[in-house]
């Protein structure tokens, strides 16, 4: 088990790089406008992922043992393409993505929900590995193909469409051959393979299209009164920040895995309390590190029209904390079976996503997107909080370090490692 977090953490540290790495690529051959058009075909795929992956997403996970991969691979390929159909019907009204990147977002999107339902499959066969190493190798085609093209002359947003199908569509042939060559003990499930696929996709993309809108809604907001090249500067932004949850999220992993198994409550409650602390202490470290690169280094790194990332930085570090902190919580939350709390901070988030976003946005241009994020990070926390002070009577003085965390946290280490 250890192997596979260790292996999961470096995957989610390669992505992440390689992320950045087109990210780079595409602010010095494309400006801040060109980056800001990814973002939003970027934003309009998840957008049709998030109804795709009801059928084709987290739910073959834990369908795939009880019905195996067959019944289950089919219903998701018809559900991708029944969706892709009309997602590009529907864009067609909506100005969520420009006119004529309609087609390729839901080529784009189409291409991604049958990589989801070969990597579903693959994890539902255990084979985390596997699953971990084409999740690289999807964003290093990515990465490698983009700056290839780039690298022609007359760069152009075409090049990152080109390059992001080509990379979905090998990852999407690569895996599938991968999923039909796994082995899978099959139980044999009393119910119907879309019945179920129906019944665990629902509840887990409700708290996903929510969470979505969390973290990405106010992209849609920037476009609409500061054009692609304010979006351009805050996409980088964003993603930037977000690293700081790089090792909170893998630290939530560890934590969703002790407190599902274990019962007593004292233990869970210290368990939480004490990744909780490290999780914001981690975060913190990171985005201190950021705040002190001098702007002449991200223009350096990001291109000469990405500039302002240090103070939209320090605008969004109460709200970046915040979320640190609820890698902890939600997996407390998940592990012992209130997920649904989760999904009501992430709804409480979008609120104040909407509200604060439509009331600073406006007039505040990107700083008031900045402090829109902290606004609705910290309220979604703020209920989690609430709700884990309600079930297990912790304190506002729980959220102090004490003596006593290193050593909690390698006897979780311990623990989860089995030594």
């Amino acid at each position: 088990m250890i192997r596979s977090i260790v292996g999961t953490v470096g995957t989610r540290v390669a992505v992440t790089l390689l992320n950045l790495g087109v990210v780079m690529a595409a602010g010095h051959a494309l400006g801040a406008a060109g980056v800001g058009t990814i973002s939003l075909i970027v934003l309009g795929a998840a957008f049709i992922l998030l109804v795709n992956n009801v059928v084709g997403g987290g739910g073959l996970v834990y369908l795939t043992p009880r019905y195996g991969p067959g019944p289950l691979r089919w219903l998701a390929y018809g559900w991708t393409l029944i969706t892709g159909l009309l997602a590009w019907w529907v864009l067609q009204f909506l100005a969520m993505v420009p006119a004529e990147w309609v087609l390729p977002v839901v080529i784009i999107a189409v291409l991604q929900g049958f990589c989801t339902t070969h990597l579903g499959i693959i994890l539902g066969q255990q084979r985390i590995g596997l699953h971990n190493g084409l999740l690289v190798v999807q964003s290093l085609l990515l990465a490698g193909i983009f700056i290839l093209l780039l690298r022609r002359g007359d760069a152009t947003v075409h090049d990152y469409v080109k390059a992001a199908t080509l990379a979905y569509g090998a990852t999407a042939l690569l895996s599938g051959w991968a999923s039909v060559m796994g082995r899978t003990t099959v139980t044999h499930a009393p119910g119907h393979p879309f019945t179920d696929l129906l019944r665990q996709g629902m509840a887990m993309q409700s708290a996903n299209a929510l969470q979505l809108l969390n973290y990405r809604f106010a992209y849609l907001l920037v476009e609409r009164w500061g054009g692609t090249a304010a979006l351009g500067i805050y996409s980088v932004t964003t993603q930037l920040a977000e690293s700081a949850w790089l090792i909170p999220k893998s630290m939530g992993l560890v934590l969703y895995t002790r407190v599902s198994n274990s019962e007593r409550s004292a233990e869970q409650n210290t368990m939480v309390l004490t990744a909780m602390r490290a999780a914001v202490a981690a975060a913190l470290a990171v985005i201190i590190l950021l705040l002190l690169v001098p702007d002449g280094i991200y223009r350096w790194v990001f291109g000469n029209e990405i500039t302002g990332l240090t103070r939209l930085v320090l605008l969004m570090t109460p709200g970046l904390l915040a979320m640190a902190a609820s890698q902890a919580l939600s997996h407390f939350l998940s592990g012992t079976g209130r997920v649904v709390h989760n999904a009501v901070g992430s709804g409480i988030g979008a609120l104040v996503t909407l509200g604060l976003g439509y009331a600073l946005i406006p007039s505040h241009g990107l700083s008031g997107a900045a402090l829109t994020a902290s606004g609705a990070y910290g309220a979604s926390v703020l209920y989690q909080w609430l709700v884990f002070q309600r079930i297990t009577d912790a304190g506002w003085r729980d959220l102090l370090p004490t003596g006593q965390d290193r050593q909690h946290l390698l006897t979780l280490w311990r623990q989860l490692s089995g030594r």
